[in-house]
């Protein structure tokens, strides 16, 4: 059965399998990675990454200059991680531009299955939850399946725009 949970370190290999898959130096939206620092091989640097991606969304904590509070959740099965999903509690001028509020991804072999859209469809209440009346969600122009997972929840296209980050599909969805 699907689940959206906490980040936790218990789901290590299952995350390091996942990172394999994707190559040591892919993006993945939503997964907070940039966090990190250089150390997730280690248990220990696993473990600290963990708890900064549970750290972002306690909002009595301040956020370094160009950051915001995100709620960070895993999509799992059982105990297989199958990817990752963000809730960014306000837009700063790059997350308007291009970044948006939701990012997302879901491993190579766990794709085309429905994950991304079940995922997103089940951060949005925790999203209205946070105060947010509606969000941004952006993907790349030609990332059709993307595209496909906004618009099933909802999305409705305001433009099409070149950002700092690529050519990027800009969406709103009402909460």
């Amino acid at each position: 059965m699907l689940q959206l949970i906490e980040p936790t370190a218990r789901l290590r290999a299952s995350w390091m399998k996942a990172r394999q898959e994707w190559g040591p130096d892919a993006h993945q939206d939503g997964s907070g990675l940039r966090l990190a620092g250089t150390d997730l091989d280690s248990v220990a640097g696993f473990e600290e990454w963990v708890q900064r991606l549970r750290a972002q969304a306690d909002r009595s904590l301040p956020m370094p200059e160009g950051s915001v509070h995100a709620t960070h959740l895993w999509i799992v099965e059982d105990d297989t991680y199958l990817g990752a999903i963000d809730v960014r509690h306000y837009l700063n001028a790059f997350l308007l531009e291009g970044g948006g509020n939701i990012g997302y991804s879901v491993r190579p072999s766990a794709r085309r299955r429905g994950h991304a859209t079940w995922a997103l469809a089940g951060v949005l209440p925790r999203a209205r939850r946070l105060g947010l009346e509606r969000v941004l969600l952006t993907c790349d122009d030609g990332n059709t399946p993307s595209a496909r997972t906004i618009e099933a929840n909802g999305g409705v296209l305001e433009d099409v725009r070149t950002t700092p980050i690529g050519v990027k599909r800009r969406y709103w969805i009402t909460l």
